[in-house]
């Protein structure tokens, strides 16, 4: 009952599921606040022929004092002073008086909250006054009221701190999200901006290449015609090339670095990780020339970035790689490793290293997907190479 109650006092952020708790807890804290004070009225001495006030009267003015606890949201420290002084006349007005109390314990200190609390103990005392023979003791009465109302302070101040510390969380973990949306943002960018410096020293060499070809054609005036085609077809190679990197990284610039590693550069990247211990199983079915260079470079950093995993995430240091391909066809890359998870990209091991590859591959017009699953976890890429 205490768990449920606690529930229905703990707010919710929702709308509509809002409003509904709100009603159901003004209507647990009428219920109980009725509910005690009866006891009170059947148990204690209202009833005694030298009440302050016949026990009808008290039923009544314990009932009209748990109306306003339907409005103790927004008022509830005027409320709990407006009950304070019933608690001299009526035994059924405590229990309203304790949920006010309670309400006001949420949301105010908690040395102003002791202080009501000694002013609810004071009006026992009045109220044992007010009697013409007390069957019981002044004690009971003081015992009681300051047991019932330390318990309702306590719990009221636990129920605000509570508040307070779910807020917090919550803005902790919307902060925390806020702050993974920037580091995934942050990597993608850093990525472009790799890629635009390794693009740089490409393009610059196929320029390159064209001016030469294109220079040599005008000083050989008298070249043959089969010179001047091997030319022109190496002119048109180069700037065919050029304009497909140059379409990658468009709109991004940087300072170049030295020349990247490719496609032929991934049996080096296996054997180098076999020295280092682990147990790399590598297939090479591509069939034909080398691919574009974008593509090649997206390959091997794909598979880079798969091995880099497997080692510290995998449950054995151990993978396969697979290559296939051929011009026309596109170039396919599967690599796996042994791995305890499973589900989808939500468990996914490797943080802002599979972001970059995911910029590379729609980068370069490919497509790619990865997870557990199996036992095993596996990143999967498929790249275009056209004829």
């Amino acid at each position: 009952m205490a768990a449920a109650l606690f529930a229905l006092l703990v707010p919710d952020p929702t709308g509509d599921r809002a409003t509904v708790r709100d009603r159901v807890a003004d209507a647990v804290a009428v219920t109980v606040a009725l509910g005690y004070g009866l006891t009170m009225l059947r148990i204690g001495d209202a009833t005694a022929a030298g009440a302050a006030i016949p026990w009808p009267v008290d039923v009544l003015l314990g009932a009209l004092c748990a109306v306003p606890l339907a409005m103790r949201r927004q008022r509830s420290l005027a409320m709990l002073l407006a009950l304070l002084p019933f608690g001299v006349i009526s035994v059924t007005a405590t229990g309203p008086i304790l949920v006010a109390l309670f309400t006001a314990a949420i949301r105010h200190r908690a040395r102003l909250l002791f202080a009501l609390g000694a002013a609810h103990v004071g009006t026992g005392v009045g109220y044992f006054l007010l009697q013409g023979d007390p069957p019981y003791p002044v004690w009971v009465d003081v015992v009681l009221r300051a047991v019932t109302g330390a318990a309702a302070i306590g719990w009221g101040q636990f129920v605000q701190a509570y508040r307070r510390l779910t807020a917090s969380l919550r803005a902790h973990a919307a902060r925390l999200q806020a702050e993974q949306h920037l580091r995934v943002e942050q990597a993608r960018l850093t990525e472009r901006a790799r890629i635009a410096r390794e693009m740089h020293d490409v393009l610059a060499h196929r320029m390159s290449l064209i001016s030469l070809h294109a220079g040599a054609l005008e000083v050989r005036v008298d070249a043959r015609p089969d010179e001047i085609a091997v030319a022109a077809g190496a002119i048109r190679s180069s700037a065919h090339e050029a304009l497909a990197e140059l379409r990658a990284v468009v709109g991004v610039a940087g300072r170049p670095e030295p020349p990247q590693p490719g496609l032929t550069d991934v049996p080096d990247l296996v054997a180098s990780a076999r020295e280092a211990g682990m147990r790399v199983e590598f297939a090479d079915e591509v069939a034909g020339d080398e691919p574009p260079t974008m593509v090649g470079r997206t390959v091997y950093r794909i598979a880079q970035e798969a091995l880099t995993n497997a080692s510290k995430h995998g449950s054995d240091a151990s993978a396969t790689i697979r290559l296939t391909g051929r011009v026309g066809e596109g170039l396919r890359i599967v690599v796996a490793n042994p791995h305890p998870g499973t589900g989808g990209r939500g468990g996914r091991p490797g943080g802002m290293g599979l972001v970059g590859i995911d910029e590379r591959v729609a980068m370069a017009g490919g497509r790619v997907r990865y997870g557990a699953e199996g036992g095993e976890y596996r990143i999967e890429a498929w790249l275009p190479w056209p004829a």
